[in-house]
């Protein structure tokens, strides 16, 4: 029975809200316990008075389950309680282990409650249900004390209402990470009872009744137009030769409304059917407004809204059928719209700019002066990139105020575990530095960027044959791309799992490596750390590599960092180590998580400088010192100081620096390779050694002239209500372990960025 259902008034065109959802497949990404799982969809409206759910109308599976594979076990349920719904209990026994449901669920709403189209909007929710696996207990009764341990909502506003056909990748949490692909597709049907109940009526025509025929008009046009682009991106006929065969429904819309002097574009043709069956019908029915359908008689209203009704039902069943023969090819192009649809939507919260590296070579305001100090004039764009973390953190509060202002109403569907509270999002200031020459202290080193160029174009043009009998034998060959993740100070090897996660997202071909040499081992060299990771990158590399060559032809290989913290000193060093000089051409993108790579040489934060103090006393922590250069008395003859010799960044095609200003753990301008105010003004030993460190990184990561480099800084700033008003937060570790409990400043620049991660 539909919980919605009041008694209608006699003579009232009534309308339904279709709602449905395709679920595909269960991928286990990251959940930590074994055991039967299920997910319970409800959907209902947002805003209301009393809480009014859609009723499961229909379910089709596309395919039977596999039974015998003891992943899956009894049947679907509809719950009459809630009217929910709840897929089969299938066990997940281990990590990347997928479950195809292949089902489709539809969920709908009466809409007597409206006058036209919904106004209000409507939340689909996900559930995540468990039972642990018990011995000496059956599968159905260990199932019956199944409970909810993750949810993840959804909400369709009201202009998705009138039709909408989108992938939603449900997630749930940091705790039961999980992909569970699905799409939703959305439309106004005509209600299937009181069919002719105008007919017989006379007066004039209700409002109400010429706002649900307009409805069901715009519905009309978008699944018209939905079809047209699946007929296209798919390169798929859709039949409808049924449908323009019918060719009286559409002549009888016509001479009504055109006698009624309402505006019409019907382009269907009885005696020509377009050539793929959907282009000459685009665009069926333009009304200005629902004012002009008053002019009709009861009669004629009802007799259109029928016809479009029976139209709208044939199309809404012919694309339900088409989904299910075409279901993969369909989620694909739908999965390829959102992906690229979230660099829009979710530019809401990032702020991006473009600033040019600098091909001078940076020098302290008094360097090099011997009697009186001369003013040099830095560029502007230098100025931008050395903002000290109080502005940064500023404008970025100014952004997050604005966005408490807007009003988001757009046809997406809105992601509650973003849009539920829009202004505590990260706000992610990304700057784009673009790359310039090498740099070098002549004023010719633009002419010897062009020679270079030039003698690269003639050694080009010389091995052309070479380069195409390259290119054939590599046209089907398997590309094998590893990801390595390396902890901080005191960390742990799945402390990067959710950006771990996030990357198997946008490239679930990666091979990864979550290090575990140095787990319990970073209180001491960071020589000896890079030495174990260098050796563990090299034994993981190798067993991958064997494994692809015996199963295909292996063509290039992609080797990528990410690094939290110490993390990226402990990768910037393995690097540098010899055993790695074979692979460091594989290199590809470094992400680089508050890293401290210019050291604690300048440190604004006196507590932190404290505990840094405490840690060498008391601990005799060997990182620590050199971490604060502190490991010799002579600063050139420090590790750090050496280790920024190195070309431990040249080899990365895409470099990202992420950064906090809310971070008191590392200084700002050490994760951002960046100078500071009180190195520019330090004329001494100390000085002079800082910005020699910080010529050297940015030297190694401008590009090659014969190559093309990405460098990016992203500036990540937390909602500091969410962080508390604790201890954690008065040092700033709270936003510096942030970027391990959090993943949404993850999904915001791998998303808008997902080349650098493919």
């Amino acid at each position: 029975c539909d919980p919605t259902f009041r008694v209608r008034p006699v003579g009232m065109l009534n309308i339904v809200q279709e709602i449905a959802i395709y679920i595909d497949r269960f991928h286990n990404l990251d959940l930590f316990q074994q055991g039967w799982y299920q997910i319970k969809i409800t959907v209902r409206w947002e805003n209301t008075e009393c809480v009014s759910f859609g009723t499961p109308a229909r379910v089709v599976q596309y395919e039977a389950p596999d039974m015998g594979s003891s992943s899956i076990y009894g049947a679907w349920r509809i719950d009459d309680t809630d009217n929910s719904f709840s897929t089969q209990p299938f066990r997940i026994k281990y990590a990347r282990q997928d479950i195809h449901l292949c089902m489709m669920i539809t969920f709908r709403f009466l809409l007597d409650a409206f006058e036209g189209l919904p106004t209000t909007a409507v939340i689909m929710k996900f559930e995540l249900m468990y039972a642990p696996t018990v011995r000496n207990v059956s599968d159905s009764q260990a199932f019956l004390d199944a409970s909810s341990c993750a949810v993840h909502e959804f909400r369709l506003p009201p202009k998705s209402l009138s039709g909408l056909h989108s992938y939603c990748p449900v997630y749930f949490d940091a705790l039961h990470y999980v992909l569970v692909d699905v799409s939703v597709h959305v439309s106004i049907l005509k209600a299937t009872s009181y069919h002719s109940a105008l007919k017989e009526l006379g007066g004039v025509v209700d409002m109400k009744d010429a706002m649900r025929t307009k409805a069901l008009v715009t519905a009309h046009d978008i699944l018209l137009e939905e079809l047209l682009k699946f007929s296209k991106a798919i390169v798929q006929t859709i039949d409808i030769s049924e449908f323009v065969s019918k060719g009286s429904n559409v002549k009888l819309i016509n001479s009504v409304l055109q006698a009624s002097r309402v505006t019409t574009n019907v382009g269907v043709s009885v005696q020509g059917k377009p050539q793929n069956g959907l282009e000459g019908l685009n665009g069926a029915l333009a009304f200005q407004n629902a004012e002009e359908l008053c002019s009709l008689s009861k009669s004629e209203l009802s007799d259109c809204f029928n016809s479009l009704g029976d139209q709208m039902l044939y199309l809404w069943n012919k694309f339900l059928k088409f989904h299910r023969e075409k279901k993969t090819k369909v989620l694909d192009f739908l999965r390829d719209v959102w992906a690229e649809d979230r660099k829009a939507e979710w530019s809401i919260w990032m702020l991006h700019s473009k600033v040019e590296m600098p091909h001078h070579y940076i020098k302290c305001e008094s360097h090099g002066s011997s009697n009186k100090p001369k003013h040099r004039r830095f560029s502007s764009s230098l100025k931008i990139s050395n903002e000290p973390p109080q502005t940064a953190a500023t404008r970025a509060e100014l952004h997050r105020r604005s966005i408490t202002q807007m009003r988001i109403n757009n046809r997406s569907i809105q992601d509650m575990h973003i849009f539920g509270d829009p202004s505590h999002m990260p706000i992610v200031v990304v700057e784009r530095v673009m790359n310039a020459p090498r740099r070098t202290i002549s004023d010719t080193s633009y002419m010897k960027h062009f020679e270079l160029m030039e003698s690269h174009s003639l050694q080009t043009q010389h091995n052309s044959a070479t380069v195409d009998d390259q290119l054939v034998s590599k046209v089907n060959a398997f590309t094998l791309k590893i990801v390595v993740f390396v902890h901080g100070f005191q960390g742990h090897h799945l402390d990067l799992q959710l950006v771990r996660n996030q990357w198997l997202l946008i490239d679930p071909n990666i091979e990864f490596l979550m290090s575990e040499a140095n787990e319990d081992k970073t209180s001491g060299d960071l020589r000896e750390m890079g030495q174990r990771l260098a050796q563990e990158v090299i034994s993981f590399l190798k067993r991958r590599m064997d494994k692809a060559s015996r199963s295909g032809h292996l063509g290039d290989i992609r080797i990528s960092f990410v690094g939290h913290s110490i993390g990226n000193l402990i990768i910037r060093t393995a690097i540098a180590d010899n055993s790695m000089e074979p692979y460091l051409g594989y290199l590809h993108t470094y992400l680089s998580l508050s890293g401290p790579h210019l050291g604690y040489l300048y440190n604004s934060s006196s507590t932190f400088n404290s505990g840094l103090w405490l840690l060498k006393r008391l601990a005799e922590i060997r990182c620590i010192h050199q971490l604060t250069f502190t490991d010799d008395p002579d600063i050139q003859k420090t590790f750090l100081y050496n280790l920024c010799k190195k070309k431990t960044l040249y080899h990365f095609k895409n470099i990202i620096l992420v950064s906090s200003p809310q971070d008191g753990y590392v200084p700002y301008h050490s994760a951002r390779i960046e100078s500071c105010q009180a190195a520019s003004h330090d004329t001494s030993k100390r000085g002079r050694a800082f910005l020699e460190m910080l010529n050297n990184l940015l030297d190694q990561i401008r590009a090659n002239p014969l190559q093309h480099r990405v460098f990016m800084r992203c500036d990540v700033n937390f909602d500091t209500t969410a962080l508390g008003k604790n201890f954690d937060s008065f040092i700033g570790r709270a936003a510096h372990i942030e970027f391990l409990e959090s993943d949404i400043y993850a999904r915001f620049i791998m998303w808008s960025f997902p080349q650098f991660f493919r």
